[in-house]
């Protein structure tokens, strides 16, 4: 894999595509096995393969080519999520508000609602963002949201519960 590693540092195609068949099955399963999304998995694995020939001078010869595809699709996945979860918030269709009954004004209304509830979650620390984007925006279980940023179960509750009091003292002010 080392050999591997310098042969893709130097530009040769053949050792990345070699590489990708050895490995784009393997990195779509561990991203779909955390987001149950096929579009995510798919994704996440094209940019990260994108990023290592893009970023293929600046490999490290540190740590195995593996190690630093996983680390990218983590870092790819979690950039996702996250432009995923805003487009959520931002795009709230017209029609769904008519559909339900709801007057333009109530969905403007909820639309400012969800902004400034999105502008307290991003002034939060990065990993209680992270795990309350996991958590509570994405669905994701709690063992689920602490597998996918390696930390502890616990950790994820305590995270939550902080993001959570933020958010109704944050909030309460505009109620």
């Amino acid at each position: 894999m080392f050999a591997m590693l310098e042969e893709i540092k130097r530009g040769d195609q053949q050792s990345f595509y070699a590489f990708y068949n050895a490995y784009h099955v393997r990195l779509y399963q561990y991203i779909f096995k955390y987001t149950r999304s096929e579009w995510l998995a798919e994704e996440t694995v094209q940019m990260s393969f994108i990023k290592i020939w893009e970023r293929r001078e600046t490999l490290s010869l540190e740590y195995s080519l593996s190690t630093q595809l996983f680390r990218i699709a983590k870092s790819t996945l979690v950039d996702l999520l996250r432009k995923e979860a805003v487009r959520k918030v931002v795009d709230l269709p017209h029609s769904e508000a008519m559909e339900t009954g709801r007057s333009l004004l109530d969905s403007i209304e909820k639309k400012d609602d969800l902004k400034q509830a999105m502008e307290v979650i991003k002034k939060m620390p990065v990993m209680q963002q992270q795990v309350f984007t996991h958590a509570r925006i994405d669905d994701l279980s709690h063992k689920e949201t602490a597998a996918l940023l390696s930390i502890s179960t616990k950790t994820v509750e305590t995270h939550i519960t902080r993001a959570m009091r933020r958010l109704k003292k944050t909030l309460s002010v505009f109620l």
